[in-house]
């Protein structure tokens, strides 16, 4: 049936359309006609087909073939779930989120599909206990209809739960704020298995283009012993985790001038400490045998450093001649 475009509502908390998927899809609505009608509820709720409607606004249609679905407000949400899954423009945190929201949704609906029950009745089945199986044959476990859905294995899905089970709620803020980084499904993992406060702190680092694996973030747990050296690595730790602190996202940007020099004094404390520990003898016995190319990477890496510093101060500057 035919439903006014303009009676269609659409959940404020949906994804929004893709801009150029709609282009793509309202070109070929326009030469062929509309396929496939899209799905709304009997409140005439939009359930699945947002960019077929998105493209008929822009052909400037009034109204629009629907199919009704009498669905309760679970099964409505899962079956928007299905279709924004398989989008190929989900990030990592996202398309993960969405398949936990679809695995607590799909067992709530289907409770007798949750791995703990199906397993427990399956063993009663085989040592010959009478076991009512509310499970029709057509009824699977959320891992395997889900993997069936998305043409991937149930291994997939499971993986990728238990990957989003270990991310911490400050870890996945981190990646809401730098939305241009694409995260890998390795990364994620890697993270995963971190505890949450480093977890939050490699994940600063990766999305703000600090280091390019979870892997290059090696924290420390045990410092320098005073008076003794503290080793290349800790001294790396400790920058990586000073530059993390500065560009952490999920910081109130509120605060005081002077509380604002004073973490910015802080971090360049820190470098001028790591820079002395340098001079220490054991440093300074190797610095004779330095090649030439050795030497030319020094100077490349200060000049690096330098540059780094001196933009930041122009952004400062610049900053302070715009208000």
């Amino acid at each position: 049936m035919k439903v006014a475009i303009s009676e269609i509502k659409i959940n404020p908390g949906r994804r929004p359309a893709n801009l150029d998927g709609i282009n793509e899809l309202a070109q070929s609505i326009s030469e062929i006609g509309l396929l496939n009608p899209i799905t709304i509820d009997q409140e005439h709720t939009l359930v699945a087909g947002l960019h077929r409607l998105e493209a008929a606004k822009m052909l400037g249609w009034t109204e629009i073939e629907c199919n009704i679905c009498p669905l309760d407000a679970l099964q409505t949400e899962l079956a928007e779930i299905d279709e924004n899954v398989v989008r190929t423009e989900l990030s990592m945190i996202e398309y993960g989120e969405l398949l936990e929201r679809r695995k607590e949704i799909y067992e709530s609906l289907h409770p007798e599909t949750k791995a703990g029950q199906a397993q427990a009745a399956g063993m009663n089945r085989a040592i010959g206990n009478n076991v009512t199986d509310k499970m029709s044959a057509t009824l699977k476990p959320f891992s395997q209809d889900t993997a069936g859905k998305l043409g991937v294995s149930p291994r997939t899905i499971e993986r990728t739960i238990q990957m989003m089970n270990g991310l911490t709620e400050d870890t996945r803020k981190v990646f809401r704020h730098y939305p241009q980084y694409k995260l890998s499904q390795s990364n994620a993992m890697k993270l995963s298995r971190m505890e949450p406060g480093k977890q939050k702190t490699a994940a600063i680092l990766l999305a703000s283009g600090q280091i390019r694996s979870a892997d290059d973030y090696q924290p420390m747990e045990v410092r320098a012993a005073p008076g003794h050296a503290k080793s290349s690595r800790q001294q790396k730790a400790e920058f990586l985790e000073s530059i993390a602190e500065l560009k952490d996202p999920t910081k109130s940007c509120k605060q005081s001038p002077e509380a604002f020099v004073l973490e910015y004094s802080a971090f360049i404390e820190k470098i001028q400490q790591g820079v002395e520990s340098f001079r220490l003898p054991n440093y300074k016995e190797v610095l004779p045998d330095l090649s030439q190319e050795q030497l030319h990477t020094l100077i490349c890496l200060t000049d690096s450093c330098r540059k780094t510093l001196e933009d930041y101060l122009s952004f400062v500057k610049e900053a302070r001649a715009n208000v």
